[in-house]
């Protein structure tokens, strides 16, 4: 292990700023540095909590060189902390290709955990969490969703996907052709925010709820092949 440097992978709130942990907090104020994917709205989180760090940006397009800079200043001594928007880093979200380096050079990686969207959908959701797959944001286009959507049609575990306000009508008209209108799913939207709700039910219910609700991000539970309420 690099002496005294070390990577800290920090959960952040998801909305509500209230959901950081206090581990969170001490970490943050510990490290010489903070990667984050950007600094504008990480600034405003640490100014919340009166966090004074320097920040560092990385994202999809800067991760790999700026996962070389990481591990050189790790190696020289430093606690870096990497956070993404919001959540937990790496899921659905950058942060793989720096912690993937850190271990490639045998530096301590420690996760600091919080909160997860998917984790809050599931846990509201009422559906079988003994077993779970999470398959991130669906594609954008028909074709491809449609193309994932049918490797899992006949899962007998619960499914959780996370898809955007200008996608869910699509994307729910591609689950009712693939899965059927018997299948039962679970949709949550702005969760930890002003307007958050979660809604239980068939898919053709659940398409007649999104169209006059778009607003906000989306979290979708899709229930096992033979799961009925």
């Amino acid at each position: 292990m690099i002496a005294d440097g070390k990577l800290f992978v920090i959960s952040t709130p998801i909305g509500n700023l209230s959901d950081i942990t206090l581990r969170a907090i001490d970490t943050l104020k510990t490290c010489d540095l903070v990667a984050c994917e950007d600094t504008r709205n990480t600034k405003i989180l640490l100014n919340y909590f009166k966090i004074e760090a320097k920040l560092i940006s990385y994202h999809e397009y800067n991760e790999i060189s700026r996962a070389r800079e990481i591990v050189a200043l790790i190696k020289d001594g430093r606690k870096i902390g990497l956070v993404c928007d919001a959540g937990t880093p790496t899921i659905s979200d950058p942060g793989f290709r720096v912690v993937r380096e850190c271990r490639k050079n045998d530096i301590e990686v420690i996760p600091i955990p919080g909160v997860s969207a998917f984790l809050a959908a599931l846990s509201v959701a009422g559906l079988p969490s003994n077993a779970f797959l999470f398959i991130g944001f669906l594609p954008a286009k028909s074709v491809g969703r449609i193309k994932v959507l049918d490797r899992h049609k006949y899962s007998d575990v619960t499914i959780i996907c996370y898809e955007s306000c200008h996608r869910i009508s699509k994307s729910l008209d591609d689950m009712l052709c693939i899965f059927g209108p018997e299948r039962v799913i679970s949709i949550s939207k702005e969760i930890t925010k002003l307007h958050e709700f979660t809604f239980v039910g068939s898919i053709p219910e659940a398409v007649k709820w999104v169209v006059n609700d778009q607003k906000g991000e989306f979290v979708i539970v899709i229930a096992p092949k033979d799961y009925s309420l």
